[in-house]
């Protein structure tokens, strides 16, 4: 698969605060449609964010798990979307600037009936997807009320 950039123009703790908000998830993940609820420890390697992915009524109880993370740089998940199945997601933080932060998102299907897709079919829907969660993402880091 392939890898999704957009630089936001925000600074590396304000996009890492809104993928350290679980709650949030749903607001900037194209295909989850509601956060059921989001372990205490969000996100330290090993916790969850249990949601529902896919179109109401056919929507799947699931959840995405931490791999890996680096505050302000790095945050590795397993996506699952059962029996569809599951993808790992790394997402990079890259500072241009203060102001500035470049943000990959390489997204490979590690099981399930998605492995089974030849990547030059399923290739370009992921960058759609990916292209418009790393566009709401931006949005929730640039426009989100900071605490004081």
């Amino acid at each position: 698969m392939g890898i999704t950039l957009r630089a936001i123009p925000a600074s590396a703790a304000d996009v890492f605060a809104v993928l350290a908000d679980g709650w949030a998830y749903a607001s900037w993940v194209v295909g989850t449609t509601h956060v059921r609820s989001v372990d205490s420890n969000w996100p330290a390697v090993g916790s969850r964010i249990h949601h529902k992915v896919g179109p109401w009524p056919l929507s799947i109880n699931d959840y995405t798990q931490v791999q890996d993370v680096e505050p302000e740089k790095f945050l590795a998940l397993r996506a699952r979307g059962w029996p569809l199945g599951e993808a790992r997601v790394n997402i990079r933080l890259n500072v241009v600037d203060d102001q500035v932060t470049e943000v990959s998102v390489e997204e490979v299907i590690s099981a399930g009936v998605g492995r089974h897709i030849p990547d030059p079919l399923i290739a370009p829907l992921f960058q759609v997807r990916n292209s418009e969660a790393l566009r709401r993402l931006g949005d929730i880091a640039v426009h989100r009320e900071k605490d004081s």
